[in-house]
Parts: structure tokens; sequence; C-alpha cells
């Protein structure tokens, strides 16, 4: 009984975000997930997004302001506690599955000279290095980070607790942290 009472909740719940995206087909996710700046984020047809999930298109940060967009394709699902976040851009192909507690990020706090580092943290500007882009059928662990500026290609493997600082090429698996290429996929497996 209660547990179909919560799935009626998360019903009404995704119909109602998904009215403010801009654009999006048949798409669930567990309430509640926190959402910014819903009108520059387009979600792909059979989106599944696990609870407590931040989707942040963020238009403007004390006095800069940005365009960004964040474009998620088809039959993608999205772990509990996934945080993506964008002032710049984030592509996501599709197939994508992520773990729990994944983040995707196009910015951050600053960048890392002195007179940065003098500011309170939430008091630097926003910086981007540039876009995220996830290419189709790409598995990113539990608790993996991609930083901006990096492309991850077809079919590759993001392990559990990587930190991706630099591209992935397609049909690799790449771990640690910083995260490297740990194995390539062949024709045998």
């Amino acid at each position: 009984m209660i547990k179909t009472i919560y799935n009626i909740i998360n019903i009404i719940y995704s119909k109602s975000l998904a009215k403010t995206f801009k654009k999006q087909k048949r798409f669930f996710c567990h309430y509640p997930q926190k959402i910014v700046g819903s009108k520059h984020i387009s979600i792909g047809d059979n989106c599944f997004f696990g609870r407590n999930g931040v989707l942040s298109a963020w238009e403007s940060h004390n006095n800069q302001q940005f365009t960004p967009e964040i474009q998620i394709g088809n039959d993608c699902e999205f772990g509990e506690y996934n945080h993506i976040t964008a002032t710049n851009k984030i592509i996501i192909g599709n197939g994508l599955l992520t773990g729990r507690w994944v983040t995707i990020t196009d910015n951050s706090h600053g960048n890392t000279d002195i007179d940065n580092l003098k500011l309170k943290p939430i008091d630097r500007k926003i910086f981007s290095k540039g876009p995220v882009i996830i290419g189709n059928n790409v598995w990113i662990g539990d608790k993996a980070t991609i930083l901006p500026n990096v492309t991850i290609g077809d079919g590759a493997v993001i392990a559990a607790n990587a930190v991706v600082t630099k591209d992935v090429p397609a049909y690799c698996v790449a771990a640690g942290n910083p995260a490297k290429i740990i194995k390539k996929a062949n024709s045998n497996g």
C-alpha cells in the first residue's frame, strides 16, 4: 500500500516537473529532485532519475550571466544523489547508466590563482574550462566525478570513485584519481 502511494506521488511529481523543461519526452523521477534552470534542460525519451538528484543549469551567479545548456539523450538512467551542473554545456548521449552520488560539472568556483584563492569560494567568479560531452552507452560508477572540458567516448566505463579530468576514448575503462585508462576493449572482450 505504501509503495503504491509512493509510486503515485512519483508519477504526479514527474509529470509536474516535466512541464518545466525546455524539451522532454517520457520522463520519470523519484521525489525529491532539485531542479534549477529547467528551461535550459532537454531530456530525451524514457529517462529515469533516482531520488535526491540535483540538475542545475545556472543562468547567473553574483554579477555573472551564463547561457547554460544541458542535453540528455534517450534511455538514460541516473542513480540517486546525482549532481549535474552547467554554466556552459553538458551533452549526454543515449543509454547512459550511472551509479549513485555521481557528479558531472562543467564549472567551478574560480581559478586557482592567488587572487581567487584569497576570496571565499562562494564569492569567486564561476569558471568553466569547457563543456562536458558524454557519448552513447556510457556507464559511470558510484561516486565518480566528471570535470569540465572532458569528452567521454561511446561505450566507455568510468569506474567507481574515478575523477575524470581528461578525455576518455570510446570503449575504454578509466579508473583512479585522476582517472587513467586501465583497459581498451577489443573484439575478443
